[in-house]
């Protein structure tokens, strides 16, 4: 009985360590290094982090939480073309990251692409093994999609 309750144990403690390890690459708003690009983003300073953004992406290309903020930022800018680009790299880079999931899904609605959204949502459901904000938000915005555009 000791050993199963060891096991239960270091698997809930790997989950934790997981789970707050994709929090801070995931979402984009709990990396320090991200808070400068997040403050604009928060003030609704879209062009101008877009413009910060860029010199840091010119830096480091490879990097999927630079690209989901600039990929949101062109979304909230109604750059959905740009938006989708980025957003599509940063999953290339890396396919389960929770914010670009969350938010390419979100610009799918946009685009009335409802199937597309709910990909995002199955890979945000994988991807948060005991859920996660950025499924509950995908997973309410699509209700309400569905809500407004009734089938």
């Amino acid at each position: 009985m000791q050993i199963i309750t060891n096991i239960l144990l270091a698997l809930a403690l790997f989950a934790v360590a997981g789970s707050t390890a994709l929090a801070d690459g995931g979402g984009g708003g709990r990396d320090s290094r991200l808070a400068p690009f997040q403050k604009l983003i928060d003030e609704q300073n879209y062009q101008q982090a877009i413009d910060e953004l860029g010199k840091v992406l010119a830096k480091s290309p490879e990097d999927a939480d630079l690209l989901n903020l600039v990929a949101f930022s062109h979304r909230k800018l109604e750059h959905f073309d740009t938006a989708l680009e980025y957003y599509l790299k940063a999953l290339r880079i890396e396919p389960k990251h929770r914010g670009a999931n969350e938010y390419l899904g979100e610009l799918y609605l946009r685009l009335g692409k409802l199937d597309k959204a709910e990909e995002r949502l199955a890979v945000l459901d994988d991807a948060c093994f005991f859920g996660c904000e950025e499924f509950d938000e995908l997973k309410e915005a699509i209700e309400a999609y569905r809500r407004q555009h009734p089938s």
